[in-house]
């Protein structure tokens, strides 16, 4: 497909066309942009009106430099000039903060770009590329970050098992469509990455892709009024220039904590009475703690509900709980909702049946409700998980649910195989407590209060994704 940027649209030139565009997306804006600001306004409206063929636009915005509020305006934009845009993240709560700041729908980009495989009560189907009947398209994905060009939690059940390949095959196979990816490369990469394949513009040209990159470095609020921006931006320094080899080495951070209302240090005898403040203002969805590994979330999960809740049952309705791996199970009879995915939140409506060990483990019957998609579902859930230090079910315990399950099934063993794709104990949802949660599992969300737990790191530990 040919790589251009037309010079006229319609009977207006291509300079005008894309000048009204400016002008329009201006007039969204609440503020008077800076230079580097307006520079990016000046990209979209080249891209979104002039750029034909296998264009890509690539925004890497730093905390607090207006990426939010530009995209917001720059989807209204395309609104008004009848553009057509598709918006999408990687998980659906990044997906819910990313349509309630720009004001339109958002979904989640597996459940955009693929379909279910044709499945009988004796098999069950992974799911494949969907055909991309979009026309004249412009697919705008925010946390960009957090997509992985490898195989992740699901491997190959997802199209090829690389969501960034799928992603791009899916939008460029579309008649006139074209992407343009939103994120911030401070931000964690997908787990076991040292870089964020997307934001990277040379992995990106290697898909045959024209990359137009933009970089926000400046602060747009004033860097006063917000400690948690003052400390980003001084984060993000040491990192950079760590990166460019200007230092040898991280050193433990320094946070620069007075004179500032949304940030804090409490001590540990504190904890405790600070989120019981929390969660009596915001709730446990407007409330998290942040920790650095499984281990030390489960150890606080189970604080939070012994100390906070004084809940004695080990699930209760209200719990706020973490689905922990990808289920395509559960989600069958819900018209919108493909699957369940790793790291949505779920609460707990009603318990309605325990039961004894089976494959040896603990399973329940839960009621939940799914906050990022609207839907209450019933699915069975395996309790172990709930204690887990590792990211689930631990590799023993997935094999002895396996082994167990396997040894119920008649048949040869592709039978059984097939039926223990539909087996509601080895596909039981893997949940944990949501009160706390890990860097990765936190990335895409939003909360009213935040808190961050800086114990438990070792001094050698402090690396470009452990800072």
């Amino acid at each position: 497909m040919q790589q251009s940027c037309s010079e006229t649209v319609g009977h207006l030139t291509g300079n005008e066309m894309e000048m009204r565009f400016a002008f329009a997306l201006l007039q969204f804006l609440e503020y008077e942009p800076n230079e580097e600001q307006n520079e990016l306004i000046a990209g979209f409206a080249r891209f979104c009106v002039s750029c034909r063929g296998n264009w890509l636009l690539l925004l890497n915005g730093y905390a607090g430099t207006g990426k939010t509020s530009l995209t917001g305006a720059l989807v209204k934009t395309l609104s008004a000039f009848g553009m057509k845009s598709v918006l999408l993240a990687p998980t659906g709560r990044a997906a819910k903060v990313f349509s309630e700041y720009a004001g339109h729908p958002a979904f989640t980009i597996h459940r955009k770009i693929y379909r279910q495989q044709s499945y009988s009560p004796e098999d069950y189907g992974g799911f494949n590329i969907a055909e991309n009947k979009h026309t004249d398209t412009i697919f705008i994905v925010d946390e960009a970050s957090m997509i992985a060009d490898g195989s992740t939690d699901g491997g190959a059940v997802f199209g090829t098992g690389r969501l960034l390949d799928d992603l791009i095959h899916y939008v460029y196979s579309g008649n006139g469509c074209r992407l343009i990816l939103l994120g911030d490369s401070a931000q964690l990469p997908p787990v076991g990455l040292e870089r964020s394949p997307a934001l990277d513009v040379r992995v990106l040209s290697g898909y045959g892709l024209q990359v137009m990159p933009f970089t926000l470095h400046r602060v747009a609020r004033q860097r006063d009024d917000s400690g948690i921006l003052e400390n980003a931006t001084l984060l993000r320094t040491v990192i950079e220039a760590y990166s460019r080899h200007e230092v040898a080495a991280l050193e433990p951070p320094v946070l620069h904590l007075s004179g500032y209302d949304d940030i804090s240090s409490i001590s540990s005898e504190y904890l405790i009475d600070q989120l019981g403040s929390s969660y009596a203002r915001h709730g446990v969805r407007g409330t998290t703690l942040i920790t650095r590994s499984n281990k030390r979330a489960a150890h606080f999960n189970l604080g939070i509900r012994n100390s906070i809740f004084y809940y004695e049952e080990e699930l209760v309705a209200g719990d706020l709980l973490m689905v922990a791996k990808n289920n395509y199970l559960w989600s069958e009879k819900y018209e919108g909702l493909d699957f369940i995915a790793n790291g949505e939140m779920a609460r707990v409506v009603r318990v309605r049946g325990m039961e004894e060990a089976m494959h040896g483990l603990r399973f329940a019957t839960l009621q939940l409700e799914l906050p990022d998609h609207g839907v209450e579902i019933e699915a069975k859930a395996v309790l172990d998980a709930l204690y887990s230090e590792a990211a689930a079910l631990t590799r023993e315990q997935g094999e002895m649910l396996y082994a167990g399950a396997m040894s119920q099934l008649a048949g040869d063993k592709r039978t059984r195989y097939r039926a223990l794709k539909r087996d509601p104990y080895f596909n039981a949802l893997q949940v944990k407590y949501g009160y706390a949660v890990t860097c990765h599992k936190a990335q895409g969300g939003q909360w009213e209060d935040v808190y961050i737990d800086m114990g438990g790191i070792p001094e050698d530990a402090f690396t470009t994704l452990q800072f």
